[in-house]
């Protein structure tokens, strides 16, 4: 939950170090001119308070910048495609502006986005990830404007979260597979690394195989070369899952996008999906559906929780801090031509 809604000043500063706010200006921009000692105090109060440099000190007076900043884990692909979609039109609506980042799945990039897009004085952040370096967090908390936590639902979110469960999600597509007859699921998933989406629907995968004593788990971590795509990644898993345990008469993909590597990969070996094999994807994004690969899947809210994450930052910028939201909008299997 924020501490406080306001932004920490240069005034505030300064008064945390006994210094007067010209003191704190020629730190930041001419800290050659301050004695040491001096310096060290100011940088002190200016990492204990939070306090990022304002970039667009035009907005101050109202307090409102009507931009809000949106870290995107990935946009080489459709991952996130609806959910930017139902973000930008609901702000665009209420006369806002999106600013957005790639963060490349690193929290260490997500930081240096978080300072930036906060120098920016933005009426709200909206992170597609939970896994945020300590000083990325410390920011976000001191920042007093909301900010929302996508495609997750955390147990301790920063502010708000709106989501759904990736565990229950992988751990019902597995129990679907099984109970369609399939007897001897895989699982396949790309090895980023700090991946806590992926790593939770590899643990609901697991999970429900452990529930029917459907064991051993049969994952796949698929190496990810420089360049790779993720279809790559699927192929190559896929043919890494069939080498290993022949028999496997279904795969669980990580992504819709794993999961067309997958397809391709099943159809070069001269398996007939699903009749040899079944294989399922996730996410239902535009390559799975009947006009596309008629793939199994599960359906993710995209673009519902796009929007409802700008309608919690639209209700809560400007209004007094209130206590953390999660808000879990569900999922659904969706039965197709591969499994």
């Amino acid at each position: 939950m924020q501490n406080k809604h306001k932004w920490v000043t240069m005034i505030d500063v300064a008064e945390a170090a006994d210094v007067s706010a010209i003191t704190v200006s020629r730190v930041l921009r001419q800290p050659e001119k301050v004695r040491p000692e001096t310096r060290e105090r100011v940088r002190a109060a200016i990492h204990a308070l939070g306090y990022v440099p304002d970039e667009a000190a035009g907005a101050l007076s109202s307090r409102r910048s009507r931009i809000v900043g949106a870290l995107i884990s990935t946009l080489a692909s459709s991952f996130f495609a609806s959910t930017v979609d139902g973000l930008s039109n609901e702000l665009r609506a209420a006369g806002y502006q999106l600013l957005l980042a790639n963060t490349d799945y690193t929290p260490e990039i997500e930081a240096e986005s978080i300072q930036a897009l906060l120098g920016r004085r933005p009426d709200g952040l909206v992170l597609s990830s939970t896994a945020h370096t300590e000083a990325a967090e410390r920011l976000l908390r001191t920042s007093g404007i909301p900010v929302v936590e996508i495609w997750e639902l955390p147990e301790a979110p920063i502010d708000c979260a709106v989501g759904f469960s990736n565990h229950a999600a992988a751990r019902a597509m597995t129990e679907f597979l099984a109970d369609s007859g399939r007897r001897r699921i895989g699982f396949v998933v790309n090895n980023r690394p700090r991946g806590t989406r992926a790593r939770a629907r590899a643990e609901g995968y697991a999970e429900a195989l452990a529930a029917r004593a459907m064991g051993p788990l049969r994952l796949v971590e698929a190496v990810a070369m420089a360049g790779d795509t993720d279809p790559e990644i699927g192929a190559r898993g896929l043919g890494e899952l069939l080498d290993r345990w022949p028999d496997t008469d279904a795969v669980f993909c990580v992504s819709d996008q794993v999961a067309l590597g997958a397809l391709c990969e099943a159809r070069r070996r001269g398996l007939d999906v699903p009749n040899d094999i079944a294989i399922a994807g996730f996410g239902d994004f535009e390559i799975a559906s009947e006009a596309g690969l008629a793939l199994t899947t599960v359906r993710v809210p995209g673009f519902a929780i796009g929007k409802q994450a700008a309608r919690l930052i639209l209700a809560r910028s400007g209004s007094s801090p209130s206590h953390p939201a999660i808000i879990d909008l569900g999922f659904e299997i969706v039965r197709r031509a591969t499994a």
